[in-house]
């Protein structure tokens, strides 16, 4: 009840995600419109975050699961039917705040349900459920096209996991009433009902709100916030310059595959070794690591375009970066939970996923704008270098927001 509806929401959303381009280019847009188009998912996320914590806050984790999932059938329904490119990408939007909503429901969940000493570990898990999806979905999508020729056919494919995932999370078990809370809850402005007559209505829990929780706690966001923004924009590069390295190199479509492919492989072997490493060293173990491990990947990579070797150095490249990114694996997910305030902790973590998400939305932009300009060796070298200041950033700021407990036995309760 915890991670399979991670796992049927992301299969059916990888399965979907590689095609919306071809379906966009299919209804006669061209290749920057069709980009556009499928950009509209990130953008549909970055707006979904905060939404999404008002209402995890209010209706509970499970009913915000629902209503995202009952909502994102609609958008796929409209991918199916829709009858022109506006509807098209109102539905991909639409997905994208759906996707955001499921997300953070699922991150407060862990938050508040799961213990100190193995919240790492819990939250790679959920990293990896996702990152099992994106990775399986796109082959199963292979399989539907072979099968019936057709890219709507993923689309129903999502639609079915969203169905049986909405049945999972409305009939199943609720795990919000079976796993008592991990963190306490001290809640602010409480009052005892003493039964005597009182003028006016009896004190209850004082909600923060969205904005003024971002307010208060602008200090981790604008320090530790800003150092897991990068790491988001390295990761994302990752995605965007090896497709685009391969086709500067002139390698064939199947070889670009194949890499990128090994790449990602390695990225999901690794999912459950940095939950390891972080409850058993500290967070800071998995975090600079992974990001000296991309940034460095990246700077190496951007001197390698025009050597006698350069398609050998592209293969063992990517496969760094898929090591980096791989012992990056629940780490955003685990820092947003350390830093969370103990009281209604959705509402920080929708600005926190904003934060991450807007860092992950930009590093494309930024790497399609310096390759204009300039070249992607330069675009790739700039990004080693964001990965090296968020790895002095993590360095400085992971120590002061999550100071390291002496505890060194990871089944041991949290004292």
């Amino acid at each position: 009840m915890v991670y399979l509806p991670t796992i049927l929401f992301s299969l059916g959303e990888g399965a979907v995600i590689p095609l919306i381009p071809v379906i966009a280019v299919g209804m006669g847009a061209d290749v920057a419109f069709a980009a556009l188009i499928t950009s509209a998912l990130v953008i549909g996320q970055l707006c979904g975050n905060l939404p999404a914590g008002w209402a995890v806050a209010r209706i509970g984790e499970r009913m915000t699961m629902v209503i995202a999932g009952v909502i994102a059938i609609i958008a796929g329904a409209g991918m199916v039917f829709a009858p022109s490119l506006g509807v098209l990408a109102a539905s991909v939007f639409l997905l994208g705040l759906c996707a955001a909503a499921f997300g953070l429901a699922r991150h407060a969940f862990m938050t508040t349900r799961v213990p100190l000493a193995v919240r790492a570990r819990a939250l790679s898990m959920l990293g990896g459920s996702f990152r099992l999806g994106m990775f399986i979905g796109p082959f199963i999508a292979a399989v539907l096209l072979q099968l019936f020729g057709s890219e709507i056919a993923a689309i129903w494919f999502f639609l079915a996991c969203l169905v049986v995932m909405v049945l999972l999370v409305l009939f199943g078990p609720d795990p919000e009433n079976t796993t008592p809370p991990a963190r306490p809850v001290t809640p602010l402005h409480v009052a005892e009902d003493s039964g005597e007559a009182v003028s006016g209505s009896i004190p209850t829990i004082e909600r923060t709100g969205i904005f003024r929780t971002m307010w208060e706690q602008r200090g981790v966001l604008g320090r530790l916030g800003l150092a897991a923004a990068t790491l988001s924009a390295v990761r994302s590069a990752r995605q965007v310059v090896l497709p685009l390295w391969g086709l500067s190199l002139g390698l064939d479509a199947s070889t670009i595959a194949l890499v990128v492919g090994v790449s990602g492989a390695i990225d999901f072997a690794l999912f459950y070794a940095s939950g390891q490493v972080m409850d058993r060293f500290g967070r800071l173990w998995a975090a600079m690591p992974a990001m000296l491990v991309m940034g460095l990947g990246f700077l190496a990579l951007a001197f390698t375009h025009d050597g006698d070797s350069a398609a050998l150095w592209f293969g063992m490249l990517a496969a760094v970066l898929g090591v980096g990114n791989g012992l990056s694996s629940g780490i955003l997910l685990t820092l947003g939970a350390d830093v969370a305030p103990k009281r209604e902790p959705a509402a920080f973590l929708g600005s926190w996923r904003t934060l991450t998400d807007a860092g992950g939305a930009i590093a494309p932009l930024l790497v399609s704008g310096i390759t204009a300009v300039a070249s992607l060796s330069i675009a790739a070298g700039v990004m080693g270098v964001i990965g090296l200041v968020g790895a002095a950033g993590f360095l400085r700021w992971i120590p002061r927001f999550v100071p390291r407990t002496e505890r060194t036995d990871p089944d041991e309760a949290p004292g």
